[in-house]
């Protein structure tokens, strides 16, 4: 290797090296185990990184909101705010947009003892409460509590006196845990804590059917975004984010380039000789035909149905938390409202898969038709996206 050739990689090295400190330390964290605070970095038990990540799975709009109320998009009817346990003290201004946001027809989920804070008229006793998780029953049926007779909170306060445009939804006066407040056009859930949110209570009771039904309840537009705020727990624009709107980031894409481009040539010029890795003759597709033929002449198809048919319902059932014996109208009714699946569609395929694998006999096409069905439901639904985490 030439000194000139040395010198090259050793400055690119070096250079590389540097971006990728730079881009460490100014990049904002993915991943913060905070203790106790419900946030989407937080990958504790009190974290709430599981709910974020769900929502994502299910295809909802859902956005991580570090910039103060004033910067929401105009327009913001029917979206969604998550204030889960705010910590940061909030400014006159940042009252004024909130009460903004509400009155216009927005939804705010508000968990914790600081909502009097936050929005005039909210009684609530805030004082120190037992970590111990309680559980509390349905008060009143309600979009806001479908599936979910009971759910498991770990209460931080309690609302103590109601007025005419409040609505327990879980407890009684002077001990509500989860209410309902209509203000202006919009209107404001308040839980008493952030269990049903967080990484270890998502899972309690039916504290997952109260999450989702405060994120999807009827007469929310569906192309409307949920921000989940971590401003209010002291989030705000990284020394990155500022750089990230001037021509920085471009400039270092091309430098990047540059040092590559160096770089694989000369690799590719003075990089030792490697033979070809030999391709093994025990290739996985004679295992996939030879059991197919199996199939085949044994007129196994319905056996083929059954397979896939359980396996879709069983994943199905462990992505929306249902029980084991959940039956198929059931699951087409849940699939319909949580994934957008079209209800009677997907009934006829379940129907379909279900006859057919209890068939004596099924041709080989209706088969091949039911099984693409099926998979291809689990594509739209991301069930195999969600196998993979």
């Amino acid at each position: 290797m030439k000194w000139s050739d040395r010198k090259v990689l050793i400055v690119a090295t070096a250079v590389m090296t540097l971006l990728a400190a730079g881009m460490a330390i100014f990049a904002p964290p993915e991943e913060v185990a905070r203790g106790g605070l419900p946030s989407v970095y937080a990958t504790g038990r009190d974290g709430a990184r599981a709910a974020y990540l769900l929502l994502r799975q299910l295809h909802y709009p859902v956005k991580i909101w570090t910039q103060p109320p004033a910067d929401l998009p105009d327009g913001s009817t029917k979206s969604v705010l998550i204030l889960a346990d705010p910590t940061r003290e909030p400014t006159q201004e940042d009252l004024a947009h909130l009460e903004d946001f509400v009155n216009a027809g927005g939804r705010i989920l508000f968990t914790g003892r600081l909502i009097a804070q936050f929005f005039k008229g909210a009684r609530v006793n805030a004082a120190v409460f037992e970590s111990a998780t309680a559980n509390y029953d349905r008060t009143v049926p309600s979009n806001f509590t479908y599936g979910a007779p009971t759910v498991s909170l770990s209460p931080e306060a309690e609302w103590t006196l109601l007025k005419s445009d409040q609505f327990p939804l879980y407890g009684k006066v002077p001990k509500i845990a989860v209410l309902r407040w209509h203000r202006g056009l919009g209107e404001i859930l308040w839980w008493a804590g952030p269990t049903p949110l967080t990484n270890i209570g998502i899972s309690e009771q039916n504290n997952l059917n109260l999450f989702l039904d405060a994120m999807s309840e009827p007469g929310t537009n569906r192309d409307s975004s949920i921000y989940w705020d971590e401003y209010f727990h002291g989030e705000g624009d990284s020394l990155w984010s500022y750089f990230a709107k001037t021509p920085l980031p471009w400039g270092l894409w091309q430098f990047a380039f540059l040092v590559m481009a160096i770089f694989l040539t000369f690799g590719r010029r003075s990089g030792p000789i490697v033979s070809p890795v030999p391709v093994s003759r025990r290739s996985p597709l004679e295992y996939v035909d030879t059991l197919g033929g199996l199939y085949e002449r044994a007129h196994a198809e319905p056996a083929v149905v059954q397979i896939v048919y359980d396996r879709f319902r069983l994943a199905l059932k462990r992505m929306l938390r249902l029980p084991a014996n959940t039956s198929d109208a059931e699951l087409q009714s849940i699939a319909s409202k949580r994934l957008g699946a079209k209800e009677e569609a997907f009934g006829q395929t379940l129907k379909r898969a279900s006859e057919a694998s209890q068939a004596a006999k099924v041709s080989p096409a209706k088969a091949l038709a039911i099984v693409r069905e099926l998979e291809s439901y689990e594509q739209d639904f991301g069930i195999n996206k969600l196998k993979k985490l």
